[in-house]
């Protein structure tokens, strides 16, 4: 039987500035990510959007990134492990204590800390040591073949192999940067088509044609993307008619 987690990075409002459409999305995914307020978010849209996955039953995961309101968290900083440690530790930490059961399912990085972590063993290293405080049996939503599944081997902690569907691939297995005209897929059945591949080979065509191979235990869809909605509601029919159960990591 084959099955796959599918999340969404959800709670990004702030104050005045409301962001995606996370009531309806949380209905269809099996996990969220929610913004702790460093990228993104501020305490109400925490508890709120905290409030609405419960009632739900998904999987709750912080979702921690840079101190970068104005960039979004898309904008890579130099910190030291010792500060990206610390980092994460108060904002997993924010958002457990959101949570009935002061219990999280999940963690994972945002946006500039993602992506420089899923290069930098170090830096990985730093953020899974910052899990591991926090709770040791807590996974890491971690870039399939990344160093990012390496440190959290290394740490000891679990981790899950995310695939992204509505993001195009480099040969080298990381994701097409987002200054690039061709890094997101906004076609819902183009989407749909790209997770089928991933889920059902294990593998990924990059933008150059050739074929990476990787391990699917989760798929993301972004929730801020102009059509998410539309975009997780064929992803979500589209894998149950190909036989394939959605269930959280």
């Amino acid at each position: 039987m084959t099955q796959i987690d599918m999340n969404s990075d959800l709670g990004e409002s702030f104050g005045r500035y409301s962001l995606g459409k996370d009531k309806e999305i949380i209905q269809l995914v099996t996990s969220v990510n929610i913004a702790c307020g460093f990228h993104a978010s501020d305490p109400d849209v925490m508890a709120k959007t905290v409030a609405l996955a419960e009632e739900a039953g998904v999987g709750i995961g912080a979702h921690p990134g840079y101190h970068d309101l104005q960039g979004f968290g898309r904008r890579n900083m130099n910190l030291t492990p010792e500060e990206v440690k610390n980092l994460v530790i108060y904002q997993v930490g924010a958002l457990q204590g959101f949570t009935s059961s002061k219990k999280l399912h999940h963690v994972k990085p945002h946006g500039a800390l993602y992506n420089m972590a899923a290069k930098d063993y170090d830096l990985s290293v730093a953020i899974c040591k910052a899990i591991k405080f926090v709770d040791p049996n807590l996974p890491i939503y971690a870039l399939a073949g990344s160093e990012t599944v390496r440190a959290a081997q290394a740490v000891g902690i679990p981790c899950a192999q995310e695939v992204f569907g509505d993001r195009n691939y480099l040969p080298d297995g990381n994701l097409v940067p987002r200054s690039e005209a061709n890094a997101v897929i906004t076609d819902p059945i183009e989407v749909a088509a790209h997770v089928i591949e991933m889920v059902e080979t294990q593998s990924v065509t990059a933008i150059d044609g050739s074929i990476i191979p990787l391990k699917a235990d989760s798929v993301c869809v972004h929730g801020d993307n102009a059509a998410a909605l539309a975009i997780v509601a064929n992803l979500r029919k589209t894998l149950q008619n190909n036989k394939i159960v959605l269930q959280a990591f």
